[in-house]
């Protein structure tokens, strides 16, 4: 495999030396360039904190994340938040939008924020929404338009700079059956036709299926690990309910 992003026996403790709790717990493990990766495990079982460290919104008790060549562990909090707007794109459940701006404007700060030209913003921000199907409501404000649009234009603002790493935090779980699977196969477009890296936490069984590879989580850390293949979704589904079962995890319905 491709080391593109590697983890390297993460460690994360929170508390007082005498009531430690451990989060992560010697974690490794490596994400290939162009690799669809979900992340799952019950309440508690260190998931989103390995996302929040992996996003460098949390440090490392101990190990080290590189990205190619960059150890995001060694970087002081200037360079953290510089290599975060240069290198990461962000969607979380909560879509995050500014209700004052339109669609295509919320995509559009982003590139604005790079310092981007106007004419390359708008041949940029004009292509992703094509490649979202999101360019028809382009001029509405996120309050008029539905949650999973919401959802595609979070996507759009997070992938318009080509990010090294797609980072989605329980990104459906806030949407209607059908939302969801809209979002879940925008994430398999940006997969294949844009290369897009994504590094996915879900409890849900069903999002996760979209990936080609899951990660399970236990007290903080990796005890199975399951590849697609040439599986159809539908029996990769049920491999992943299995496993769930193992887990104590939260089981969503297969819908």
């Amino acid at each position: 495999m491709d080391g593109y992003i590697r983890i390297c026996d993460v460690e994360k403790y929170y508390g007082s030396a005498s009531n430690v709790t451990k989060a992560v717990d010697r974690v490794s493990f490596q994400v290939a360039k162009g690799e669809f990766v979900g992340i799952m495990g019950a309440s508690g079982s260190g998931k989103t904190t390995l996302l929040n460290m992996l996003a460098t919104i949390d440090q490392v008790t101990a190990g080290h994340i590189f990205y190619e060549n960059t150890d995001i562990t060694e970087l002081s909090e200037h360079a953290l938040s510089e290599f975060r707007k240069n290198n990461l794109g962000f969607v979380f459940q909560d879509y995050n939008l500014l209700d004052t701006l339109t669609i295509e404007e919320n995509i559009v700060l982003a590139l604005t924020l790079q310092g981007e030209r106007k004419k390359e913003t708008q041949d940029k921000c004009r292509r992703i929404m094509e490649l979202l199907e999101i360019d028809a409501i382009k001029d509405q404000f996120p309050y008029q338009v539905s949650g999973g649009q919401k959802q595609r234009c979070a996507c759009a603002r997070a992938m318009v700079n080509r990010p090294k790493l797609l980072l989605a935090d329980e990104p459906t779980g806030a949407l209607d059956s059908h939302s969801a699977q809209t979002l879940l196969e925008t994430f398999v477009n940006l997969n294949h036709v844009l290369a897009a890296t994504i590094l996915m936490v879900t409890h849900d069984a069903f999002s996760a299926s979209y990936c080609s590879r899951i990660l399970f989580l236990k007290d903080g850390k990796i005890f199975h690990e399951l590849m697609r293949g040439e599986k159809s979704r539908k029996l990769f589904l049920q491999d992943i309910l299995d496993v769930l079962s193992l887990t104590g995890g939260e089981l969503s319905n297969a819908r």
